[in-house]
């Protein structure tokens, strides 16, 4: 190969600075729809995270995920939207346009229980999603798993190269027993969802703010004693359905909907055209809902070229972000599923994809 002469080199990347300032649709992938649908590509690191927000710049990334429950639960309801234009500035400062919240703008977990001051959390939440409208915030990803969140039995599990997975088996979680909430059922956990909806639901719908249903991780139920409900196409449906809403809608995990069981291609179609996949989490794993290794994007049982194909095609027009990926040689696991190098070989795998697919993305 020729080298480039200093003169060369700068002559190609001010010719190529010029081509996208002079084309607004030089982002995309070549010979992608121009259109204004397409998938923004997020990630969840905090506009604090410097070196992270840098890299994620240094990708092409523009749409971040924030999370703004700890900065929420320490001031009045009346400093909501005070608080939270405070953040949309910062990660604007920073060249990243927020594209949800996740997960619960404030705590929530005895909603969750169904315990006493419950009502006080759903006015805290009701406050908070108005909040999030008033500065343009449109999503808010939540998920309802009561006294446990997500949960694995292992974050080391070598997978692979000796990259460090996390990992779930049903029977190692049963051996550690009842939390100390003890058992809830699933009756109760129905009652505390519908009693949840009917008070946020309403008031989302007003604010314009959409609700992202996350599914219970891993699907199972119950687990260490607790219902889980939302592990079912089924379950999904009856949980939409308690308060119908243009912003009752779905965090499609495929991972965990094809743990499930689910045809996820169905899925997919039937939810993108009833426009109620309004974020999607792109993990892969192997194995069942009782025994299951997250993997990354490329080695797992799902075939995500397949899926963002249905996803574009089938009327998806939201955020997508790489979730849960193995810790690659050289990081600290500190914050399993999170590490860097792993994202940012997921970040490159998806805009692989998005680009062989020929479906626009930002």
């Amino acid at each position: 190969m020729a080298k480039l002469s200093r003169r060369e080199c700068w002559a190609g990347m001010l010719a190529g600075v010029a081509a996208t300032r002079a084309a607004p649709g030089a982002s995309l992938p070549p010979g992608a729809d121009s259109g204004e649908r397409r998938i923004r590509l997020c990630l969840v690191w905090g506009v604090d995270e410097l070196h992270k927000i840098r890299l994620a710049r240094q990708m092409g990334i523009t749409h971040s995920i924030a999370g703004v429950s700890a900065a929420l639960s320490q001031v009045p309801r009346r400093q909501y939207a005070d608080v939270l234009a405070g953040i949309q500035t910062r990660y604007a400062a920073a060249g990243m346009t927020i594209a949800g919240v996740e997960s619960h703008p404030v705590p929530a977990e005895k909603i969750k229980l169904g315990l006493d001051g419950r009502d006080e959390e759903i006015e805290n939440y009701i406050a908070a999603i108005e909040a999030l409208g008033r500065v343009g915030i449109p999503l808010v990803c939540y998920d309802f798993m009561a006294g446990i969140d997500w949960y694995r039995t292992s974050v080391n599990t070598p997978g692979r190269g000796g990259a460090l997975s996390l990992a779930f088996d049903y029977q190692a979680a049963e051996r550690q027993g009842l939390t100390r909430w003890g058992r809830v059922s699933e009756d109760r956990m129905w009652r505390n969802l519908e009693y949840f909806h009917k008070a946020v639901i309403p008031a989302a719908e007003r604010a314009g703010v959409r609700m992202a249903l996350h599914p219970d991780d891993p699907p199972v139920s119950p687990l260490r004693g607790i219902a889980r409900i939302l592990i079912s196409a089924a379950n999904y449906r009856r949980a939409l359905s308690l308060v119908p809403s243009p912003v009752n809608g779905i965090t499609f995990d495929h991972s965990v909907f094809y743990l499930m069981g689910e045809d996820i291609r169905a899925l997919a179609r039937e939810w993108c055209r009833d426009r109620k996949i309004f974020y999607i989490h792109a993990r892969n794993v192997c194995g069942t809902r009782e025994q299951f290794l997250e993997t990354f994007q490329d080695n797992g049982d799902i075939p995500f070229a397949e899926m963002f194909s249905i996803y574009y095609r089938s009327g998806f027009d939201g955020p997508v972000r790489p979730d849960h990926d193995p810790t690659m040689d050289g990081e600290p696991n500190d914050h399993p599923g999170y590490a860097i190098l792993g994202k940012i070989f997921a970040i490159g795998y998806l805009k692989g994809i998005l680009a062989a697919n020929r479906i626009p993305y930002a």
